[in-house]
């Protein structure tokens, strides 16, 4: 059953905010001037801003929500993460999670993410003094649900120890490339020491949502103002949390099969 409107939560994911994307991720970029009518959306929605982490300790049962909360997340580290996307955020009082890609952000370490503009590693202390929370999005962004056990630790393991020899402490946060996750995959963040995981889900988060399955809706390039006022409503989309539905496990038993005869392949 889905969430009642009083208890959806907008979990919002971005990835690049920038006018000239690479063709790649075109698509799931915002222009800065959007980006900033967006945040003034919510900041106007009255909504509480949190970060992933408050969430988190909520569905762990161990922290109550403050009224009507929203999250804001950035997946990848582009290079406008650590500038004037932090510069915005921080001028409207908005805290956020950023989740890095550490194969992406370092050079010389091999990534399946196509070339474009990153931040550096050494940038992720400075995210933390605009106020946001820095989490693990892998190290070469796979897709985690294809992968065989010892490869997904790897993948689950490397970032939170490079990110936590970084910032000097715990890294308790993980987004799933693309979304793409299984039962298997969520027991191995769990072991792996983490205490939440995101999705994508193109869906509202609620107060009951699963801790390492959290909804996010994507915001893309044709998304306006009034896509955000409706999430802000907690409109727009439906609720977790939820099953699985037929397509959904059929396409992740399809892409395991590509995978076994291609090797791990790029989430996204």
């Amino acid at each position: 059953m889905s969430a009642p409107a009083h208890t959806r939560i907008p979990v919002l994911l971005y990835h690049a905010v920038c006018d000239d994307p690479p063709a790649w991720i075109a698509e799931f970029t915002v222009t800065p001037k959007e980006f900033e009518a967006q945040l003034d959306a919510i900041v106007d929605s009255g909504r509480t801003p949190v970060t992933v982490g408050v969430l988190a300790d909520h569905l762990a049962r161990r922290a109550p929500l403050p009224p009507r909360p929203v999250v804001l997340t950035f997946d990848d580290g582009f290079a406008d993460l650590p500038g004037p996307t932090a510069e915005a955020l921080a001028a409207r009082e908005l805290p956020a999670t950023a989740y890095l890609t550490t194969g992406a952000i370092t050079p010389g370490r091999a990534c399946l993410l196509p070339p474009a503009p990153m931040m550096a590693l050494g940038q992720a202390a400075l995210l933390e003094q605009y106020g946001m929370e820095v989490g693990a999005h892998t190290a070469t962004h796979p897709q985690l649900d294809t992968l065989p056990p010892k490869e997904l630790r790897r993948e689950l393991r490397e970032p939170k120890a490079v990110l936590e020899d970084v910032l000097g402490h715990p890294v308790r946060h993980l987004a799933y490339p693309h979304g793409y996750n299984s039962p298997a995959v969520r027991r191995a963040v769990a072991a792996a020491g983490y205490a939440s995981a995101v999705a994508v889900r193109h869906a509202l988060s609620s107060e009951t949502d699963e801790r390492y399955r959290i909804a996010r809706l994507i915001v893309r390039r044709g998304h306006t103002v009034a896509d955000v006022e409706h999430w802000m409503d907690g409109r727009g989309a439906k609720a977790a949390p939820y099953p699985d539905s037929l397509p959904t496990v059929g396409w992740r038993l399809y892409r395991r099969a590509r995978a076994l005869v291609r090797g791990p392949e790029f989430a996204g």
